[in-house]
């Protein structure tokens, strides 16, 4: 059954048929240009996503911070450790403060063990944290309702404390959590905001813990200290963020950070350090290998393609010597024949083109569900695999066409 065509203009009706009665041979022609233009709009797709997904991720640990963390330990390791280092400590942010080239500030965290949370409506699973009044902006979260913690709470060891936005939902169910009292442990803290949702949608990134603060407890780090019980041999501080005045200076400021802090706690290597720059980097460079491997594919197979429109162009001419020559002997010109059979090249390439983008797009999504990376458009490089998949078609398609042209119709018509 021949394809209704209504619309379209005879000669590229009379194509289509063409090759619609050669429909097997054209389908397997199509195979090649579908894989590889589906290949193309695949990787483009999953590969901004990546992108743009890994951004925002570490723009949650902020691009122009460093972070140094404290290494975990076990029991024998810490007390032959503490003979010799203190463990990460503020005076350790202080000093990295004052040398770092492009230092402007620091925040501290220090993490409460938490055992018991829980408000005059609900209990929650929620850990607390102390932290210094910039935690939040270096950290790059967001408050929904009510304020941030100031250096005035830390300086009067304040009773109050900032909730995450699964924390706040968990102890006010249908309430409003500002001005509410809730207890962490043995000790009450006054709701004084709530941080708004930051929808990461990854809880680590390059092995860095991400998105803990949605279900978190944070009060003054003084407040915390002066509150709360830690074991005697704790780090002071868990961990701190250094922002940079510029993200130029974070891997000569990564090195000198390094040196301070190996200075300070005597070669001891209980701390590590994380640039999140770097990891962004490292990130990129992963996708690239992907999209290496994948353009590669994509290559090999637009060129099985094209090499499918010159073999069943050429196989047509064969097949089609004696119309051709009828075609000549009735006055149709070289170019007239050269215009036929890029027609029916056009056609492929066209089908091909768009076949191609329906199966990059399923391809896209599924290679995002078992990877667990996102999916992004951006039209133009969709575009231009479209249009490059149709220029390997014609370019294929070139000789075959040539070939027809050249035939002599005499010769053509004594053909059996």
């Amino acid at each position: 059954m021949k394809p209704r065509l209504p619309e379209l203009p005879q000669v590229w009706r009379e194509a289509i048929e063409e090759l619609w009665r050669r429909r097997l041979r054209t389908l397997l022609t199509l195979l090649g240009l579908i894989f590889g233009v589906g290949a193309i709009v695949a990787m483009q797709a999953v590969g901004e996503g990546s992108r743009r997904e890994a951004l925002k991720l570490v723009e949650g640990l902020g691009l122009h911070n460093l972070i140094a963390e404290a290494r975990p330990q076990d029991d024998a390791t810490l007390r032959e450790n503490r003979a010799r280092s203190l463990g990460l400590t503020l005076s350790d942010a202080q000093a990295a403060l004052q040398v770092v080239p492009g230092a402007e500030r620091f925040a501290a965290e220090k993490r409460i063990r938490t055992y018991s949370v829980f408000s005059d409506h609900a209990g929650s699973d929620a850990q607390a944290s102390g932290v210094s009044p910039d935690w939040f902006e270096l950290s790059s979260l967001q408050l929904a309702k009510g304020r941030a913690l100031t250096a005035g709470d830390d300086a009067a060891l304040a009773s109050v404390a900032v909730l995450g936005h699964q924390a706040a939902a968990s102890l006010f169910p249908g309430r409003d959590p500002v001005g509410q009292l809730l207890k962490v442990n043995h000790v009450w803290l006054e709701v004084v905001g709530v941080l708004a949702d930051r929808d990461l949608g990854k809880r680590d990134f390059e092995g860095v813990q991400l998105g803990s603060e949605s279900n978190r407890v944070f009060v003054p780090l003084a407040s915390a200290q002066a509150r709360f019980r830690f074991q005697p041999r704790e780090d002071p501080i868990d961990r701190f963020l250094l922002r940079l005045d510029t993200p130029d200076k974070l891997a000569a400021g990564a090195g000198v950070l390094s040196a301070v802090l190996d200075q300070r706690h005597a070669g001891v290597a209980d701390y590590q350090l994380v640039v999140p720059q770097q990891l962004f980097q490292q990130h990129q460079k992963t996708q690239r290998i992907f999209q290496v491997v994948m353009g590669a594919i994509a290559g090999v197979s637009l060129l099985v393609g094209g090499i499918g429109i010159m073999n069943i162009m050429l196989a047509n001419v064969l097949e089609r010597r004696r119309e051709i020559g009828l075609l000549r002997a009735l006055g149709a010109r070289r170019n007239d024949v050269v215009a036929q059979f890029l027609r029916e090249a056009s056609v492929i390439c066209i089908a091909g083109a768009l076949l191609g983008l329906l199966f990059g797009a399923v391809l896209a999504y599924l290679i995002a569900a078992f990877a667990g990376w996102q999916v992004a458009w951006a039209p133009l490089p969709v575009l231009l695999s479209a249009g490059f998949c149709a220029l390997v078609g014609l370019a294929f398609g070139v000789y075959p066409a040539r070939q027809a042209a050249q035939l002599d119709p005499i010769a053509a018509l004594r053909q059996e």
